[in-house]
Order: structure tokens, then sequence, then C-alpha cells
């Protein structure tokens, strides 16, 4: 029985499936797909509470969690990925429980909505109406591997430094060409993402540390990369935000 099961999932020959690559899938588009978060899981993600619902197995604080395929990234290892797109926005929320739990709104890098707001008691920047507004620095990427897959990690409060830090990484990178040194796009080369350890005198929780792994060598990964970042440049693919800090969190981290 059980070697009869093994023959079912073994699957049919790839040349068979190739045959009819597509079919099915009608007018798909990146924008009808969900793009996966690409979050850090800490010490109250429900991901890690073996009495949550949400709780998955293996998984610890410090490691990195893919939230639409459930994969598992070993934090101290790290994962690489390439850089398609780089977008800053600020994000309004409803307190939790307040809210449907999406942002009340997203204001882009122009909007002047930080002068208008107050810092709180609990280190959030509060506007009149009683919402707060966190800015966001979205990194939208490749993660490399086998089978090469579009995320997005999302960097708040004190990660907004590791955001700073990497773009720093991408705009120095200088190659030169015939006309003289020029600053290749930021899908150019793949970076190696990995978690580590901080605090400060409120507390602990790990964060990003961004490391240059060196230029792409595939013109395939490359060339999906750009397609990738051609998409959210046109607005094709929009990032769409979900609150992560699970209830007790601390927002000044």
């Amino acid at each position: 029985m059980n070697q009869v099961a093994e023959k079912k999932t073994a699957g049919l020959p790839a040349n068979v499936f190739e045959e009819d690559a597509a079919k099915g899938l009608g007018n798909i588009g990146q924008q009808d797909l969900a793009l996966p978060f690409l979050k850090i899981l800490g010490q109250l993600s429900p991901e890690v509470n073996k009495r949550d619902g949400k709780y998955v197995e293996g998984a610890e604080p410090g490691m990195i969690y893919n939230s639409v395929s459930g994969d598992l990234y070993d934090g101290a290892k790290g994962i690489d990925v390439i850089p398609a797109f780089y977008k800053l926005e600020y994000v309004e929320w409803k307190d939790r429980g307040e809210g449907a739990g999406g942002p009340v709104s997203v204001h882009d890098s122009s909007s002047d909505i930080m002068s208008q707001t107050k810092a709180d008691a609990n280190y959030k920047d509060r506007l009149p109406n009683g919402n707060y507004v966190e800015k966001t620095a979205s990194h939208f990427v490749i993660i490399t591997g086998d089978s090469p897959t579009t995320a997005l990690i999302s960097m708040k409060s004190t990660q907004l430094k590791i955001s700073r830090k990497w773009n720093s990484m991408m705009s120095g990178i200088k190659l030169k060409g015939k006309n003289g040194l020029f600053t290749p796009a930021s899908f150019s080369h793949i970076y190696r993402l990995k978690t580590t350890q901080m605090s400060n005198d409120k507390g602990t929780w790990f964060g990003w540390d961004v490391s240059k792994a060196g230029p792409i060598t595939d013109t395939g990964l490359y060339q999906q990369a750009k397609t990738f970042s051609d998409s959210i440049s046109k607005g094709s693919v929009k990032a769409k935000h979900g609150e992560e800090k699970p209830k007790g969190s601390a927002s000044h981290f």
C-alpha cells in the first residue's frame, strides 16, 4: 500500500507537463498572486507558540518565515536575495482590535503626514484622529535558489537604519562602462540576509543583518528580477500591508 502511494506522489515526467505549460492559468498576472512577506520570528510571534493556531512546526525565534509558502529559514545561516525595488511609505493604522486588521491608509514618501503626528507613551506616532503612523521601508526581492520566488521585506522602527545601510550599499556600487563609472541597478547584485539579536534599554529582539554576496552571474535570474522591478514600478505589484506585530510586542523595536 505504501509503495503504491509513493508511486502516485512521485508525479509524471516533466516532459508530460511541459506539453501543457501554463494551461489553465488563464490571464493570471503578478497582481493576482499573493506576494509573500519575509519576516523575522520573535519571542511573541504566534508561529513559535505551540498553543497558537498559527503555530508552525519547527519555528523558533530568530528564524526567517515566508508568510505564503510557510518555509522557515535558519536566521544564523541566512538567505540570498536580489533586491528588485525599494519603496518608502507611511502606513496608517488603528490600534489592534479597533480595525479590520489592514491599514487605514498608505501614504507615499512625499506625504507630510508625519508632521501631523505626536509620539505617545508607547513611542507610536499618533495622529489627531487617534490612529498611528509607521514609517515603512519596503524591499521587494527575489529569493534565489532552485526555484527563485518573489517576496517583500518590510522594515520599520529600529530596522529603518538597516534599510538605510542596505540602500547605501546598493547605491555605493560603481562599475566602469563605456561612458565611465555608473551605478548598476539594485538587482545586479545578490545580498545575504541573516538575523541578529539586538537590544536597547527597552528590550531585546531579532533584527536584520545585510551583507553583499556578489554580482548576479545568471542572465535568466537577472531578467526575472528586472521584470519584477518593472512590474512594481508600473503599479502592477503592490504591498498588501498586514499587521505583523503580535499583541504585546513593543513598537520601538
